[in-house]
């Protein structure tokens, strides 16, 4: 993948490092996979990226960022996966969760769904009790399909980048012996 187009977008290493509140956790930013642009590290940090996208909530970039660090994989790019998640794609990814559980269990499709809270008028202290209620009324099909779905988006997207990143290679050596031939 280009290098140079990442690097002008993601932060650096002494630039997170700057950062008033996650200077105390400089030793847990130590390892090079966590800003190297390599292809595991990005593929690995975009798969969980994907991951974390389907947490609901505001969990997701916190969740992210755990899993980045515990699997040593680009910190900025593992972040930056979470947000293909957003207002307009949640209710379809949910649903294609609720579907895909559904087929996975063989269970029959609840017509009406329940309604999701309003997360704004709740406090802290009542999102997640909230948030689990919601999930428990959406029942077993909801539970198996988001982890599912979670871990087909995480594999495509790590296989995917790596056959980009290959190809991304194949062309730019192709374009250098076009250049030399000149």
């Amino acid at each position: 993948m280009p290098r140079k187009y990442l690097r002008r977008w993601l932060p650096d290493h002494a630039a997170m490092l700057d950062n008033r509140f996650l200077r105390r956790f400089a030793p847990w930013f130590e390892h090079p996979n966590l800003f190297h642009l390599n292809r595991k590290s990005v593929a690995g940090g975009l798969a969980i990226g994907m991951i974390g996208g389907l947490i609901p909530g505001p969990l997701q970039v916190i969740t992210s960022s755990m899993l980045a660090l515990f699997f040593r994989v680009n910190l900025p790019v593992a972040i930056l996966g979470t947000f293909y998640t957003n207002p307009l794609t949640i209710g379809p990814l949910y649903w294609l969760a609720y579907r895909l559980g559904i087929w996975v269990t063989g269970g029959t499709s609840v017509l009406k769904m329940a309604a999701m809270p309003s997360w704004s008028a709740l406090s802290w202290s009542d999102w997640l009790p909230a948030m689990w209620t919601w999930v428990q009324a959406l029942g077993t099909p909801l539970l198996i399909g988001l982890p599912l779905l979670a871990a087909i988006l995480a594999l495509c997207c790590y296989v995917g980048v790596h056959l980009l990143w290959r190809l991304w290679i194949y062309w730019s050596l192709h374009q250098r012996r076009k250049q030399r031939l000149k």
